[in-house]
C-alpha cells in the first residue's frame, strides 16, 4: 500500500472540478502541466487565467522531500517557524553524506561514524515534527521518491534540484531552496511564477544502443543549459508512451540541466505497471478513475504548436547514443568518429580511467540490468574492463533485488566496485585522490547528470562525460572515449576480434521487487516531548540567528568579486568535503565563492581587498569587509547560480555581508533563494554594463527607498579615479518578495506572522 493514500485520493477527488474550471476560464484545451498547476492553486478553483512567464501564483504542493545535505538548513529554519508539526507529508533522505571509497559496507560504516551527529539530529527533528526519515543506505532521494511517493497528477517540491525526477511518474515536481520548503512545511502557500511551456514530441521508438538518457542529452544540446529556464517541459507522442517509467524519470531528472522548472509525462500504461510493481496498486486504481485528467487534452498533442510556447520534435528511431561533456552537460557528441575528431581538436584525453553507473539519474533496476547485459558479454567474450568500474544502486530495494537476480554479481566478476545506495561520485563524494587539486588530466564517463569541473572527484583536470548506463559500461570495457559499440571491435584475451551486441534488460524485475529492510523510520504520532539538541561547540551544526534587514539605503558598498564565465552553485558553495558543514552556516561560509573565477586576474579564490589593498581568499576578504561594517556586491555573468538548489549559495554570502548580486541573468532557483534570504538579486538592464565594473569600484543605490515591483533600480558606480557611471538594474520582485527584503528574510516574515 502507498504512503499517504488518503491525500492522493483527495487530490484526485478535487481534480475534475478544478481542471474543468480552468479549461473554461482559459477557454482552451489544457496541457498536463496546466492541469496539475491549476488543480493545485492555493485558493482552490481558478477564477482567472494566468499569464505564463509573468504572473506570480500561490500553489499548495502535496508533499516535500529533503536530502540530508539540504535538510539540515531547511529544518534549522523550520525550527524557528514556531510550528509543532509539518503541514504536509514530508520526508528526509540520508544520501549525500556517504563518501564512496572502498565499497558499500565500509563506506556506510564510515559515514555513520563521522556523520552520526548530523544523522542523529535529522532523525530527532524528523521524529519531533512528523517527518518520515530514510536512514543512510536506504537509497538516493529521487529513486526512493519514485518508488514510494511520486504519483500521477501530483505536485511536490524538494530541496534538491533533481526533485524533477518524479516527473517520470507524471508529477509536477520542482526543486527549491530550503526556505521555500519551510513555507510549505509551515502551512503557507508556495509561490512560483506561472511557467512557460515547452512541448517535446517523441516519435519513433528507442532501440539498440539508444536509451532514454540519449533523449535528454539531445534536448540539452538543443536547448542548452539555460534554454528551459522558467518553463515546464512536457514530453508526449508515441515515443514517450513506449518508454518505461524509470526511463521517463531519467529524462525528467536531467531537465534540471537545461534550467527547466520541471519536466513531466502524461499518465500511461508504463506508469501503471511501475505503480503496481512497487506495491502501489491503490494509487494505480485511484489514478485510473481520473485517467483523462492525468494527461493533456487530445487537441493539445494533436496541434502542439497552438498550446506550447515552443515545440521540439525528436525521432527516436533516428537518435543514436550520445556523450555530453566535458565540463557542461549540454555539449553533445555522437559516439565514434565525431568524438575522435572533437577529442583531438580539444586535447581531451582519449583513455578513460573510470566508468561510473548510478546516481539519481540512472540507478533503477532497468538501468542496472541493461548495463549488466554488456558486462555479461565482456565475461562471455573474454574481455576485461580497461577502465575501473563503479556502481551506485538507487535504493536498497533496487540493490537487494539486483543482488538476488545476479545482476550485481556480474559487475563484481568484472572487478566493479559496488558503492553504497547513495549519491557518491555524482556530487563529489568520491575519495578518488588524496590531493585532488594536483591530480592528473584524465577522462571519465558516467551516467550521472552533471559534469562541471571538479564535480565528481575535486580534480579540475578530470574531463567527465555523461552517457547512458549501457554506453558507460561499453566504454569502461573498451577504455576509450571514442569507442563506438555499433561499429568497433575489441581484442579479447585470446587475441580475437569481438563486437558487443546490443544491450538487453528488464523494464521491471521478472520476479518482482524484494527488500528486507528498506531503511524507513516512521515518525512518532506526537513528537512534542522530543528535545532537539545542538551542541554550542559543534563543528557540524549551528542554530540560526535571524538576518538583519539590509535597509533602504545602501551606499559605499565595495566589489567583492566580479565572476567571469560560468558560476554555478558548485562555484559559489562547493560540495564534496564541504558537505560536512551544511548544517553550520559560519563554517561552510568559508567556501563562499572560492570556485568563482575573478574576472580581473582569471584566478579562483584570489580577490583584492579595498581595505588592505592586498589579494586574499574570497571568504577571508569578505570577513574583513564584514568586520568593518562594509556591505559588498557580487557581479556575475549569464545563468548565475546554475545547478544545485542549495540555498547555502545564497545564505553564505548573506551571512558574510554581501548585500546584492548583480548579473546578466539568473538560474531560477538561485534567484529565488537570494530573495528568500532578504538579498538583492538584480540583473543589468544593459548586459554590456557588466564591462563597466572595475576592481576598485564603490557602489551607491540611488533609489532603493523606492523599491517596488516592475520599477528599475538605479546604481551609481564610483571608480577609483573618481569618475562615475550610472546604470539601470532590473529585478523580478513582487510586493510579497519586497516584504521579505524589508524584514531581512522570508523566514523573519513567517516568524512575525506566527508570533
Amino acid at each position: 500500500m502507498a504512503f499517504d493514500i488518503e491525500m492522493i485520493k483527495s487530490v484526485y477527488a478535487n481534480m475534475k472540478e478544478r481542471v474543468d474550471a480552468a479549461r473554461e476560464i482559459t477557454g482552451k484545451p489544457l496541457t498536463l502541466a496546466e492541469k496539475i498547476l491549476y488543480s493545485h492553486l492555493w485558493d482552490g478553483v481558478a477564477d482567472k487565467a494566468f499569464v505564463r512567464g509573468k504572473d506570480y501564483v500561490d500553489f499548495a504542493p502535496d508533499r516535500i522531500a529533503c536530502q540530508d545535505a539540504t535538510a539540515q538548513m531547511a529544518l534549522l529554519q523550520f525550527m524557528q517557524a514556531g510550528k509543532p508539526k509539518v503541514a504536509v507529508p514530508t520526508t528526509v533522505h540520508c544520501d549525500h553524506l556517504i563518501q564512496a571509497k572502498e565499497g558499500a559496507a565500509k563506506d556506510l560504516k564510515h559515514a555513520n561514524n563521522v556523520s552520526s551527529e548530523v544523522f542523529d539530529f535529522l532523525e530527532s527533528v524528523s521524529n519531533k515534527y512528523g517527518i518520515g526519515f530514510w536512514k543512510p543506505g536506504a537509497g538516493i532521494i529521487h529513486q526512493v521518491v519514485l518508488e514510494n511517493y511520486a504519483f500521477p497528477g501530483g505536485m511536490m517540491i524538494g530541496t534538491d534540484s533533481h526533485t524533477v525526477n518524479a516527473g517520470g511518474l507524471g508529477m509536477v515536481a520542482i526543486g527549491v531552496g530550503g526556505a521555500d520548503a519551510v513555507d510549505v512545511m509551515a502551512g503557507m502557500a508556495w509561490e512560483l511564477k506561472f511557467p512557460k511551456l515547452i512541448g517535446v514530441k517523441l516519435t519513433g521508438k528507442l532501440s539498440g544502443w539508444t536509451a532514454p538518457k540519449d533523449v535528454i542529452l539531445k534536448v540539452a544540446e538543443i536547448l542548452t543549459v539555460k534554454g528551459g529556464t522558467g518553463a515546464i517541459v512536457e514530453y508526449f507522442g508515441p515515443g514517450a508512451t513506449a518508454m518505461s517509467c524509470t526511463g521517463k524519470g531519467t529524462i525528467c531528472n536531467m531537465g534540471a540541466e537545461i534550467g527547466a522548472t520541471t519536466s513531466t509525462f502524461g499518465y500511461d500504461d508504463s506508469m501503471e505497471r511501475y505503480l503496481r510493481a512497487t506495491d502501489r496498486e491503490d494509487v494505480a486504481d485511484a489514478a485510473n478513475t481520473v485517467k483523462e485528467y492525468l494527461t493533456a487534452d487530445t487537441e493539445v498533442y494533436e496541434n502542439p504548436e497552438q498550446y506550447f510556447d515552443q515545440v521540439i520534435e525528436i525521432n527516436l528511431s533516428e537518435l543514436g547514443p550520445l556523450l555530453n561533456g566535458p565540463f557542461t552537460p549540454d555539449l553533445s557528441t555522437e559516439v565514434g568518429i565525431d568524438m575522435t575528431e572533437k577529442a583531438k581538436a580539444n586535447d581531451w584525453p582519449i583513455t578513460v580511467e573510470w566508468g561510473l553507473i548510478g546516481s539519481c539519474t540512472n540507478s533503477s533496476y532497468e538501468d542496472l540490468s541493461r548495463a549488466s547485459s554488456i558486462a555479461q558479454q565482456a565475461l562471455d567474450k573474454g574481455l576485461k574492463t580497461k577502465a575501473e568500474f563503479g556502481i551506485n544502486p538507487g535504493s536498497e530495494q533496487v540493490r537487494y533485488t539486483a543482488e538476488r537476480d545476479g545482476i550485481l554479481g556480474i559487475f563484481e566478476k568484472l572487478d566493479a566496485k559496488i558503492f553504497t545506495n547513495a549519491c557518491g561520485p555524482c556530487i563529489g563524494q568520491w575519495a578518488r585522490y588524496s590531493d585532488p587539486k594536483n591530480a592528473p588530466k584524465n577522462s571519465i564517463v558516467h551516467s550521472f547528470n552533471r559534469n562541471f569541473a571538479k564535480r565528481a572527484d575535486g580534480n579540475p583536470n578530470t574531463h567527465a562525460f555523461v552517457a547512458s548506463p549501457e554506453l558507460t559500461a561499453a566504454i569502461a570495457i573498451a577504455g576509450r572515449l571514442d569507442f563506438n559499440p555499433l561499429k568497433d571491435t575489441l581484442i579479447n584475451e585470446n587475441g580475437e576480434e569481438v563486437m558487443l551486441d546490443e544491450p538487453t534488460g528488464w523494464e521491471l524485475p521478472p520476479k518482482g521487487f524484494e527488500v528486507k529492510d528498506n531503511g524507513y523510520l516512521a515518525p512518532m504520532e506526537d513528537g512534542s516531548g522530543i528535545e532537539v539538541k545542538v551542541a554550542s561547540d559543534s563543528e557540524r551544526l549551528q542554530l540560526l540567528t535571524p538576518f538583519e534587514p539590509l535597509g533602504d539605503t545602501i551606499t559605499g558598498a565595495k566589489l567583492l568579486i566580479k565572476a567571469f564565465g560560468k558560476c554555478t552553485t558548485d562555484h559559489i558553495s562547493m560540495a564534496g568535503p564541504w558537505l560536512r558543514f551544511r548544517g553550520h552556516l559560519d563554517n561552510i561560509a568559508n567556501n563562499t565563492l572560492i570556485g568563482a573565477v575573478n574576472a580581473f586576474n582569471k584566478k579562483t579564490n584570489f580577490v583584492k581587498s579595498q581595505i588592505t589593498e592586498v589579494y586574499n581568499a574570497v571568504p577571508a576578504t569578505q570577513r574583513e569587509y564584514k568586520k568593518e561594517g562594509i556591505k559588498t556586491i557580487v557581479v556575475g555573468d549569464h545563468n548565475y547560480g546554475e545547478g544545485s538548489s542549495r540555498e547555502h549559495a545564497a545564505m553564505q554570502p548573506r551571512h558574510l555581508g554581501v548585500a546584492a548580486v548583480i548579473v546578466k541573468s539568473f538560474a531560477r532557483i538561485h534567484e529565488t533563494n537570494l530573495k528568500k534570504q532578504g538579498m538583492l538579486g538584480l540583473t543589468f538592464d544593459n548586459e554590456n554594463d557588466y564591462d563597466l565594473i572595475q576592481e576598485d569600484d564603490t557602489f551607491n543605490f540611488l533609489d532603493l527607498h523606492e523599491f517596488a515591483p516592475d520599477k528599475q533600480l538605479t546604481l551609481e558606480i564610483v571608480h577609483k579615479d573618481g569618475t562615475k557611471d550610472t546604470i539601470k538594474l532590473n529585478h523580478t520582485y513582487n510586493n510579497a518578495q519586497i516584504k521579505w527584503y524589508h524584514e531581512g528574510s522570508a523566514l523573519n516574515l513567517i516568524k512575525k506572522q506566527n508570533a
